[in-house]
C-alpha cells in the first residue's frame, strides 16, 4: 500500500493520522513491521530473522561499551515520529541520551545522536533508499547501515540542503572486519553474522 503525501496538500495531516491509526491497529494483528514514510506505508512482511536480530544486538552491545553511561544504544519501542513531516520510523538501534527517552509517546527524531539499521533481506530498499531519504529530513545527524547480505555497510552524516530536500553529504563505506565510527564512537565490525547463502 502506498499513499503519496503530495496527493492531498490540505489533507496531509488528516491522511497521516489515518495512516497512523491503521499502523497502530495492524501492529498486533499482522506479522512484520509497519512504518510511515513520505511515500506512504511500508510493511516489511517478514519477522526479523536470527542474523538480523543478532547483528542489531552485537552493534548495540559494542556501542554501549564505548559510549558514556548517560547515553544508550536503544532497541525496541517506541518509534521516532515527526507528525509535521508525516513520518513514523523505527530504527533497529537508536543512539540517544537517557534524558531524551523520558516521557510518553514516540521519540523526537531530532534528539537521536544516530540511527542504525540492519538491512532486511525482504525490503532492502527501505533501508538503502527510503530511510536514506527520510532520516536527514527528520534531522537525525548520523545514519549507519549494516548489510548482512553483502557484509558491507556505510555511515552517512553531515546533513545539507538540496533541491530534493535535506540529504547526507558525507558517506563512509566499510566492509565487515573493519572498525567503523558512528557519531563519536568506534566499534569493530568483526564476526558480524551474514544471511545464509550470501
Amino acid at each position: 500500500m502506498t499513499i503519496a503525501a503530495d496527493d492531498a496538500q490540505h489533507g496531509t495531516s488528516h491522511l497521516y493520522r489515518a495512516m497512523r491509526d491503521f499502523v497502530q491497529s495492524m501492529d498486533d494483528t499482522l506479522p512484520g513491521k509497519f512504518e510511515i514514510t513520505k511515500e506512504g506505508i511500508v510493511h516489511d512482511l517478514t519477522t526479523p530473522n536470527g542474523p538480523h536480530e543478532l547483528t542489531a544486538a552485537h552493534v548495540r552491545r559494542r556501542l554501549e561499551k564505548v559510549m558514556p553511561t548517560e547515553c544508550v544504544a536503544h532497541t525496541g519501542a517506541p518509534d521516532v515520529e515527526d507528525v509535521s513531516e508525516g513520518i513514523l520510523r523505527h530504527p533497529d538501534v537508536m543512539l540517544i541520551a537517557e534524558a531524551d527517552m523520558e516521557g510518553d509517546g514516540s521519540f523526537d527524531p531530532r534528539t537521536l545522536i544516530a540511527a542504525v539499521e540492519v538491512v532486511s533481506r525482504s525490503t532492502p530498499d527501505n533501508d538503502w533508499v527510503g530511510k536514506m531519504r527520510d532520516y536527514p529530513l527528520l534531522g537525525i545527524p548520523v545514519y549507519a547501515i549494516f548489510d548482512p547480505r553483502t557484509a558491507t555497510g556505510t555511515v552517512l552524516s553531515d546533513i545539507h540542503p538540496t533541491p530534493h530536500g535535506p540529504r547526507y553529504a558525507t558517506r563512509k563505506d566499510f566492509v565487515y572486519g573493519e572498525d567503523v565510527t558512528i557519531a563519536e564512537w568506534t566499534i569493530s565490525t568483526a564476526d558480524l553474522p551474514r544471511y545464509p547463502n550470501q
